[in-house]
């Protein structure tokens, strides 16, 4: 850990965290033994130039490429380089979890272990903190990935923002800037690192973004695939319910019951009245039992939101994500 008594400013401290040094790059790592060496010479000629103290927290994230190994290297040779060592493959979220829980910066930069992100766009990233923000994401402009990539990558960032209210253009770009208390607030388990700008301006923190350089790829292929974009939409659903209705579910399947139960209700009154007036046989009107089941689901949805009252989430362990193998300090 290389110490240089130099404090990032005076805004970047807070009560409950007195950081000792003031930046934190955390990278998550799997199978980019490539670029690994380049990517620290990289970050290192880029935070010297700070003369800011700083550290460097690798997680790898279940590599079989050889990557832990050129980690070990990097360790044994800068002072400055920590890492985290997965059991197995756990996928990007964990290993963000992982970082931050073992990163002692006031500031956190993240970003992809690829050399698409350039450490060098750093300080633009710590301007806007001094600025008042505590989250800043960068916008890669212009991107340099096929279309396959980039048109579903537009679909979500639109989708997001038009659901959400958090008007981002890259709202999953990996290259970030987070202040140390908004990372102690943060809660992320499955894939929720995609809706990170999305959870903290729900707790009221203040996201912007920056256009950052987007370099090709040099080694390696990308993790990006159409499962990953099928996963993003549900866990859009999923953030919306957790920003929205997570402390009061009742609204949302108390709301929903109820209108199913209204809904059936008018149906069977309206042949119910056939049946009296017309002498109409209810059986000979399969909507009928349609109304039926409409009723009954609205009942469950009810009782879903009461019991889902009672057992609201709060309780959260990050360390149920992953399983640490091993750590350098």
């Amino acid at each position: 850990m290389r110490r240089i008594p130099a404090p990032l400013a005076e805004s970047q401290t807070h009560d409950s965290y007195q950081a000792p040094i003031a930046i934190s790059v955390v990278v998550p790592v799997f199978n980019e033994a490539q670029s690994l060496r380049l990517l620290h010479q990289e970050l290192t000629a880029a935070l010297n130039a700070l003369e800011q103290s700083y550290e460097i927290v690798f997680v790898d994230d279940g590599s079989d490429d050889g990557s832990y190994q050129v980690l070990e290297e990097l360790h044994r040779k800068d002072p400055a380089v920590r890492v985290i060592r997965f059991r197995r493959n756990f996928g990007k979220t964990p290993a963000l979890v992982a970082g931050f829980e073992h990163s002692h910066g006031a500031v956190v930069i993240t970003m992809d272990a690829d050399l698409q992100d350039d450490p060098a766009e750093i300080p633009q990233f710590l301007q806007k903190l001094r600025e008042g923000y505590d989250l800043v994401c960068g916008w890669k402009y212009p991107r340099r990935d096929p279309l396959s990539k980039t048109l579903p990558s537009r679909l979500f960032n639109k989708t997001v923002s038009l659901t959400t209210g958090v008007r981002l253009h890259d709202i999953n770009c990996g290259f970030k800037a987070y202040r140390r208390d908004l990372i102690d607030e943060l809660k992320l388990y499955g894939e929720l690192h995609r809706f990170v700008p999305v959870l903290a301006h729900q707790r009221g923190f203040r996201v912007t973004e920056i256009k950052v350089r987007h370099r090709p790829r040099q080694f390696g292929v990308s993790k990006f695939g159409a499962r990953r974009f099928t996963r993003g939409f549900m866990d859009l659903l999923m953030v919306l319910f957790i920003t929205s209705y997570l402390r009061t579910p009742l609204r949302l399947f108390g709301t929903l019951g109820l209108l199913a139960i209204l809904a059936g209700t008018l149906m069977d009154l309206y042949y119910v009245v056939l049946r009296i007036v017309n002498n109409d046989p209810i059986h000979q009107h399969p909507i009928v039992y349609f109304g039926i089941l409409l009723i009954v689901s609205g009942l469950s949805m009810f009782l879903t939101g009461l019991q889902s009252e009672m057992t609201r989430h709060f309780a959260y362990h990050p360390g149920d994500e992953y399983s640490i193998k091993q750590v350098l300090e």
